[in-house]
């Protein structure tokens, strides 16, 4: 497993940028966070949230894996 590194080509992450990949990993129960990276520097972060369609009745819950 790769660890989140504060540095990269000797300059250190913007700890706002940090703080929204941690915030990103934190709102999801399950799913997926991609960082993007552009010339070495963070552009875009996504998230992917997966819903479970329960058709027995009492709507949607959090994917299980």
């Amino acid at each position: 497993m790769t660890q989140l590194s504060t540095t990269h080509k000797s300059d250190q992450l913007n700890a706002e940028v940090v703080q929204e990949i941690v915030d990103a990993v934190t709102s999801i129960d399950y799913g997926s966070v991609e960082v993007v990276i552009h010339d070495g520097k963070v552009v875009q972060i996504e998230c992917r949230k997966k819903i479970r369609i329960n058709h027995s009745g009492s709507g949607r819950k959090a994917l299980k894996s």
